[in-house]
């Protein structure tokens, strides 16, 4: 899965205007839509239910994970022999399967031109002013990127402002920006939205994070004010992650989509600084960061100027290729034409830094497992005596580690009419603690998926519940966001929160130890000692919703409520 800083905003800004300025009155965080159905109650009984003979098994989902994750595959890293591996070895099992190609020329492969930009900033940062100067360390206080395609990008006493949650928000009365003058200028925000604290649950959406809390959206509102840089600071507790996690998924070489002005109409700088840097910086500039982070989190609050400027150089190698998605069709029966997508992303961080003498980030459950379960799909359809009605189509994208690149780009280039596609069925992280007795929904309340998911849960005897930290802003975290973006109805549900077994406390805290262990760490490595009836569980949930989906004539909508509906009904009008 992809995490909250490795999101950009992928937003063209007339599509960003109807998500966002055009759902006054109505939320844009998905598990708190207006008008959403009151979860359900879990059922009182602890015995799993039987496993049909779809093929869908926990010995399958391992093989396939033990290939995905080996050493042998060097962390699924774009842009290297792990790439190749991993493509080829998902374009030999769907073959295997007797799936037909979905690429360009018969081919099993989209093509997705990306740019990859090698940055080394300097070991040194320094922030100077009021008499005072600092010098900030690399990885230990700053993590700094550029999307600008030049081979240097020099950043010479570039004066700080701090501008609270960097929000321009109309329909919440919040403009952080108001009378601030950041042209040429480094702007300084915190990480998420107003609000996220939750003292105060009339403020945006409270504890949940919106669509303004993402960084993507704080870069590109910096550039659209004018502003040379963006330095985001880091906090562990309203982040949901830790600063080594800031470390592994922005250090060396950054993946981005090619664009026709190279990166020139993004800010220059975009970072993240720790904590400590932050109050460092803020002391140096006669502040209290205590006080500003209190007063940023009111209403009518002013940004200011810090007095102070940063001074810092970007050493870039820049290389231009091709990277893939992998995409197979299972034809439908008889409306070939109109198609259900379940897609998983191969990709994961490659080499990095060795931890505990380990440089290969394996990626196990993140997400060699999604893609695991995309096989065991794909091989249940291939087995079931009903064929489909409507084509299945089978797409493991690349890049998501990056900044959901693949699907985006996909979205952008469909290869099927997006006005036909029925669904997309996402699985990013299918977790490996055993049985579970939910099925949680990220962006619960979106949509009419949410129903065939009920449905599908109830043949499992689970129930179904909202993502239980929408304070994290998951919905926009992993590819299923690509895809509503465009209008296409999209699940991303798995159990994640009550294990059947041993209950919701044990659930919590295998969660909370992977999140703060393996996340993004060279441990995500497959484990024999793994329980992957959970994860079997939920593919074959997930085969049972596209079975149901391909077997009607309807499309499932978007609610009311949702601010994706009005993008679908350009697409698909009712």
């Amino acid at each position: 899965m992809m995490h909250l800083l490795t999101m950009r905003a992928w937003l063209a800004p007339a599509v960003a205007g109807l998500l966002l300025a055009g759902c006054q009155g109505k939320t844009t965080t998905a598990d708190t839509a207006a008008g959403a159905p009151a979860a359900e109650a879990a059922p009182t009984d602890t015995a799993s239910v039987p496993t049909p003979a779809d093929g869908i098994t926990p010995a399958l989902l391992a093989r396939h994970i033990q290939v995905l994750a080996s050493d042998a595959f060097q962390g699924r890293r774009p842009f290297t022999p792990g790439e190749d591996k991993a493509t080829a070895y998902l374009a030999a099992e769907f073959k295997k399967l007797g799936l037909k190609p979905g690429g360009p020329g018969g081919s099993y492969f989209q093509p997705v031109p990306l740019v990859e930009i090698a940055g080394r900033p300097d070991s040194v940062a320094t922030v100077a002013g009021n008499g005072k100067s600092l010098a900030l360390k690399y990885r230990t206080d700053f993590m700094f990127l550029t999307e600008h395609e030049q081979p240097t990008v020099a950043i010479k006493d570039s004066p700080l402002v701090f501008a609270g949650y960097g929000v321009t928000a109309p329909e919440y009365k919040w403009d952080d920006y108001a009378g601030l003058d950041v042209k040429g200028k480094t702007v300084v925000v915190l990480i998420n939205d107003p609000g996220n604290a939750g003292n105060d649950t009339t403020m945006f959406q409270g504890k949940a994070m919106t669509y303004y809390g993402r960084w993507g959206y704080k870069y590109e509102e910096a550039a659209r004010h004018g502003a040379t840089g963006l330095l985001i600071v880091h906090d562990t507790k309203p982040a949901s992650y830790p600063w080594t996690v800031v470390q592994s998924s922005n250090g060396g070489a950054k993946l981005h989509p090619t664009t026709p002005d190279h990166g020139a109409s993004k800010v220059a700088l975009e970072g993240w600084m720790t904590l400590d840097a932050a109050k460092r910086i803020f002391a140096a500039a006669g502040q209290n960061y205590d006080a500003l982070y209190a007063a940023a989190n009111q209403r009518g609050f002013k940004g200011k100027a810090l007095g102070l400027s940063l001074t810092t150089t970007l050493h870039n190698k820049i290389t231009y290729k091709t990277s893939k998605n992998v995409v197979a069709v299972l034809p439908g029966a008889t409306r070939p034409k109109e198609y259900i997508i379940y897609s998983a992303h191969w990709d994961h961080l490659g080499i990095g830094p060795a931890i505990k003498g380990d440089s290969i980030y394996n990626g196990a459950l993140d997400n060699a497992s999604g893609c695991a379960g995309l096989l065991a799909i794909a091989t249940a359809f291939e087995q079931a005596k009903e064929k489909p009605q409507r084509s299945i189509v089978f797409l493991a994208v690349t890049g998501e580690e990056q900044g959901l690149l693949g699907s985006d780009y996909y979205a952008q280039h469909p290869l099927f009419p997006v006005a036909n596609t029925v669904a997309d069925i996402n699985m990013d992280e299918l977790l490996a603690f055993g049985p579970m007795r939910d099925l949680t929904i990220t962006g619960y309340g979106q949509s009419d998926l949410d129903d065939y998911a009920r449905a599908a849960a109830k043949e499992q005897n689970r129930y179904v519940i909202p993502y239980q930290h929408p304070e994290t802003g998951s919905f926009y975290r992993s590819d299923h966001f690509s895809f509503a973006k465009v209008g296409i109805p999209a699940l991303y549900a798995s159990g994640s929160f009550d294990s059947r077994l041993h209950g919701k406390a044990f659930a919590e805290k295998e969660r909370e130890d992977f999140e703060a262990h393996n996340y993004h760490q060279p441990s995500d490595q497959y484990d024999p000692k793994w329980d992957l009836r959970g994860a079997a569980q939920d593919a074959r949930l997930l085969f049972r919703i596209g079975q149901k989906l391909a077997a009607e004539t309807t499309f499932p909508q978007w609610k009311a409520s949702s601010e994706f509906r009005a993008v679908r009904l350009k697409s698909r009008p009712q």
